[in-house]
């Protein structure tokens, strides 16, 4: 299953987790209102399914609402590995004082559920498995059933 960003905070929201909020926008008058709610600066991010949305272009850090303007119509017509932007996270801009990686993904070979974590953040998760791969831990569910579906949200 792959799902947005937007989505996943909703997940995490739904749990009880903290999350930054955010709301996700598709045109530039509903993006500016948000943004306006939130207060600059804000973080626009491409909702893809793909990976490499930074590098692309696709995430833009906005002080005010005439770069917010200027990135939110550049980031809404790009093709991020051929996959068109149709929909940008706007998120309070926060003072990351670390970066951590964590995934949950099918290790087909393996046919069993695996969950990925890095203590090397995640922006260059590909470049820190070719030279530091050390620096990745996966632990594998051998089929063990670890979700409360009683938590889960419909």
């Amino acid at each position: 299953m792959k799902i947005h960003e937007y989505q996943a905070i909703q997940i995490f929201k739904n749990a009880g987790m903290p999350t930054p909020g955010g709301e996700v926008a598709s045109t530039l008058s509903d993006g500016l209102a948000i943004a306006r709610r939130l207060g600059f600066p804000v973080v626009l991010k491409s909702q893809v399914l793909v990976g490499g949305r930074g590098k692309a272009g696709g995430v833009k850090v906005v002080k005010n609402e005439s770069e917010f303007n200027e990135h939110f119509s550049r980031i809404k017509n790009l093709k991020i590995k051929g996959c068109a932007v149709e929909k940008i996270f706007i998120v309070p801009a926060l003072d990351i004082k670390k970066e951590f990686y964590a995934a949950v993904t099918i290790d087909n070979i393996k046919s069993d559920v695996v969950l990925i974590a890095s203590a090397e953040g995640g922006v260059d998760i590909e470049e820190t498995a070719k030279n530091n791969p050390q620096a990745i831990k996966k632990f594998y569910l051998h089929g063990r059933q670890t979700i409360d579906a009683a938590r889960w949200p419909e």
